[in-house]
C-alpha cells in the first residue's frame, strides 16, 4: 500500500494527528514544545497526532496559534466533531458554543450536556444497533466534548429541569444509571449549573413540548430549539420563544427545589446500588 492509499484509509482522528505532526515538523517543533505552546503535555500531543485521542478544541486553538494557522484546526476538529452528530444538530452545537444561558427541559432522557459516557453509550447503542463499535464510540466522544463550554473563561449558566422519568428510565442497567445520577448531583455543585426535578406528583407538565432547550446570548436573540425523531428546529421568532420562555417558568414553578431535587437524585442513586 502506498502513502496516498494509506493516508485513504485513516479514520477523521488519525488524519487530523497527521496533519497536527506534518505541520508541526514543518515548524521544526518537538511535541513538548507544542505541548507548552497549548497548555498541554507532551504525552497528550503525542496521543493525539497518533490518533488516539480525540484534541480538544483549546488545543486546536493552540496548534493555530503555535502554526500560525490562521484557524485551520479549529475548523478541522469542528467538521470532526459534526461529523459524529446528525447534520441537522451541526447548527445548534454551534449555537450552544456561543450562549450565555442555556434552559432545557428533560421529558424522558438525562439532555446530552450532562450525560456520562455510559449512558450515551448505552443510548447510542440502542438507537444504532447496526453501527459498528467505533462509530458509536465516535458519538459518544463528541457527545462528552460539549462539557468543554464549562471549560470557557466565561461558561454559560445552565439550568435544566428533569422530569422524574429521566431519573427513573433505565438506560443500560442499574450501575448505569447510579453513575449517571452521581454525575448529576457533582455537576450541580458547579455555581454554573443548577438542576431541578419535575416530580411524577406535580401532574401534567407545564409544556407544550415533551422537551426544548432555550439557548440566550449577550448580543443577539434568544433561540428555541426542538427535537422530533426525525430532527431538529431552530426559532428565533419571538412569537415562537417568549411562549416557550412562559413555559419554561411555570416548569420551574411546579419543580422541587434545587435542594430537593438533589436529595431525590442521591436517593435515586441509592435505590439502584440497592
Amino acid at each position: 500500500m502506498d502513502e496516498a492509499t494509506a493516508v485513504e484509509h485513516l479514520n477523521p482522528l488519525q488524519r487530523f494527528g497527521l496533519d497536527v505532526k506534518t505541520v508541526r515538523l514543518g515548524r521544526k517543533l518537538t511535541q513538548k514544545r507544542l505541548g507548552n505552546a497549548t497548555g498541554y503535555s507532551e504525552a497528550y500531543v503525542s496521543r493525539v497526532e497518533s490518533g488516539q485521542w480525540m484534541a480538544s478544541e483549546k488545543f486546536a486553538r493552540g496548534c493555530d496559534l503555535a502554526f500560525g494557522t490562521n484557524g485551520l484546526f479549529v475548523g478541522m476538529l469542528r467538521r470532526i466533531d459534526e461529523g459524529d452528530h446528525p447534520s441537522w444538530f451541526a447548527p445548534y452545537l454551534d449555537l450552544e458554543r456561543k450562549a450565555t444561558r442555556i434552559l432545557d427541559y428533560s421529558s424522558n432522557l438525562v439532555m446530552g450536556i450532562l450525560q456520562t459516557k455510559e449512558y450515551a453509550r448505552a443510548i447510542f447503542e440502542a438507537y444504532f444497533v447496526q453501527e459498528e463499535p467505533e462509530v458509536i464510540e465516535g458519538k459518544v466522544a463528541a457527545r462528552l466534548r460539549r462539557r468543554e463550554v464549562f471549560e470557557r473563561e466565561n461558561p454559560p449558566l445552565l439550568w435544566a429541569i428533569l422530569n422524574e422519568a429521566c431519573l427513573r428510565t433505565v438506560v443500560g442497567d442499574a450501575e448505569v444509571m447510579a453513575g449517571q445520577l452521581d454525575h448529576l448531583v457533582a455537576a450541580a455543585a458547579s455555581p454554573h449549573i443548577t438542576l431541578q426535578v419535575l416530580p411524577f406528583s406535580a401532574g401534567a407538565p407545564a409544556a407544550h413540548s415533551k422537551q426544548f432547550t432555550v439557548l440566550q446570548f449577550a448580543d443577539s436573540p434568544a433561540v428555541l430549539y426542538t427535537e422530533t425523531r426525525v430532527g431538529g428546529r431552530m426559532h428565533d421568532s419571538p412569537r415562537t420563544v417568549t411562549p416557550a420562555l412562559d413555559d419554561y417558568d411555570l416548569l420551574r414553578a411546579h419543580a422541587l427545589s434545587p435542594c430537593r431535587s438533589l436529595a431525590l437524585i442521591r436517593t435515586l442513586s441509592k435505590e439502584y446500588r440497592a
